[in-house]
């Protein structure tokens, strides 16, 4: 066990940087005559570790999917979140080729797909192959989808030269066959562990995007491409999986328990072992909440408004939170309270009501503490706010989107019918009144209300050709930022070319 343990933190501390040469380097020192079969666990659980610093909490491959969205704004507080204008920069669609958050993402998701790659050159059985080849390609749709051009190696190739790279069809291509080849050797389940319908989920975002990643300025759908969406989703369907009557089990402290439509997670253990998912309260809660935040990450009014009044998927009161300390789930907007209905009050003792009002850069120093509304999708786990290791699983893929990926797929095929049936079984069971009709505009607006705050808004905007257009707080902006840029530090490999306009 120890062995193990030490492995998994040697290629953890080795993927923090192995996209450049010197850190590539360092990779290669791990070499069969120490690493055997018996290893290969404990580098498949160190890849699912490398996984935690891009994926969980908001900070970075979060952030750059939804804080350069409609949904999400972290607001210079005076002083606060200022950041040298970072994260308006990401909001503003402003950022440059040195931008150090795209550069430690990139660094970090080729980090998992080099990891995954490693468990390769040591015998894995087909079962082992299979999960750490579903990692590596859940990292490069990641790396696919943000840049558009993908790093790899191939398993046992030596280190002393550049990576190879393939350019967004050579990586679609690749991602279908090899999600297709290993699906037989993946498990049923759990949902905590790569299995069959995580891979199939994956496999319909390859489908569904594939047209978007071609061509981001004017995406275009094959209905052939379409059909095979369509497939999958009924293939995972018949996995047993149920709509949570509670939306917010899904992410709950216990929702490896409570939830039966998560299909992929990641799992944290109580206290003991797990990522910084507390960020997720973290950011967006006051200081004078319970637990205190950061005060920072805000939603804007104009996506708040998308939701009815009766709509479950925009909160509440949630037992094991609001009577621990007031705070509710979803979005907060108006007075704050305590667990005993007491209004709480900001620093400068002002009700702490959260306005839907909210600027890029707040001045008012009585009211930039409580502009923008906050959102808590992840019900505070308070059993472990002292270790900041919460027991909440990260939420991957949840069979609503597989749903909501087949309604897309049959709308865009001249199903409306069906699609409408099907997005009206959702709505009712998120308490959300029936639609009497179905566009592609309301069905992104049904995405955002079902997936807020999941990392998917950037890739769906870009997808329905809405990601370039003017919205609050935000002007139109150009094309170049439906690619981020190949970081400046990562452009010594001659197979990395830079995006256009950087």
């Amino acid at each position: 066990m120890k062995n193990k343990y030490i492995l998994c933190l040697g290629v953890i501390a080795i993927t923090f940087s192995a996209c450049t040469k010197l850190d590539e380097d360092l990779h290669g020192q791990v070499n069969s005559g120490t690493l055997t079969q018996g290893n290969v666990p404990g580098l498949i659980s160190a890849t699912y570790i490398a996984m935690r610093g891009p994926y969980q909490a908001p900070w970075n491959w979060s952030a750059l999917q939804e804080v350069t969205s409609d949904e999400a704004i972290v607001p210079t507080r005076a002083g606060d979140w200022d950041d040298n204008g970072a994260w308006r920069a990401l909001h503003l669609h402003r950022w440059a080729a040195d931008d150090g958050r795209i550069s430690g993402v990139f660094r970090d998701l080729n980090s998992v797909s080099y990891a995954a790659t490693t468990v390769l050159r040591f015998n894995p059985t087909p079962a082992q192959a299979a999960e750490a080849r579903f990692l590596r390609a859940f990292a490069q749709f990641s790396i696919l989808d943000g840049w558009g051009q993908v790093p790899y190696r191939e398993t046992g190739e030596g280190v002393t030269l550049p990576s190879k790279v393939r350019n967004a069809a050579e990586e679609i291509a690749y991602l279908i066959s090899e999600l297709t080849a290993i699906i037989p050797d993946l498990p049923n389940g759990p949902a905590n562990v790569a299995n069959k319908n995580a891979a199939k989920t994956l496999l319909m975002k390859v489908y569904l995007n594939k047209g978007a990643f071609l061509n981001r300025a004017a995406p275009t759908f094959d209905a052939a491409d379409m059909a095979k969406v369509i497939t999958l989703a009924d293939e995972i369907a018949t996995g047993g999986y149920v709509l949570s009557a509670n939306y917010f089990d899904n992410f709950a402290p216990t929702n490896n328990v409570l939830s039966k439509e998560n299909i992929f997670t990641a799992e944290n253990t109580a206290g003991n072992d797990g990522s910084d998912l507390d960020g997720q309260w973290k950011c967006t809660l006051h200081y004078n909440q319970n637990p205190n935040g950061y005060n920072g990450f805000s939603s804007l009014s104009n996506f708040y408004d998308k939701f009815e009044a009766g709509d479950k998927r925009r909160g509440g009161a949630y037992t094991g939170q609001t009577n621990v300390s007031g705070v509710r789930v979803g979005f907060l907007v108006g007075q704050q309270f305590d667990q005993n209905g007491a209004a709480l009050k900001d620093r400068k003792g002002n009700p702490l009501a959260f306005t839907p009002e909210v600027a890029i850069i707040e001045r008012d120093p009585n009211h930039l503490e409580v502009a923008g509304i906050r959102v808590i999708k992840y019900p505070i786990d308070y059993a472990n706010t002292g270790s900041k290791k919460p027991d909440n699983d990260w939420v991957y893929f949840r069979y609503s989107d597989v749903l909501l990926m087949k309604a897309e797929a049959q709308l865009r095929t001249s199903q409306t019918a069906q699609a409408l049936i099907l997005v009206n079984s959702l709505r009712t069971v998120r308490g959300a009144s029936t639609l009497t009709s179905l566009t592609l505009d309301v069905l992104l607006d049904e995405r955002g209300r079902e997936l807020y705050w999941e990392s998917f808004r950037r890739q769906d905007l870009i997808r329905f050709g809405k990601y370039l257009a003017a919205w609050q707080e935000k002007p139109a902006s150009d094309a170049k930022y439906l690619l981020f840029p190949i970081p400046d530090n990562q452009l010594g490999n001659p197979n990395l070319v830079q995006n256009p306009g950087y």
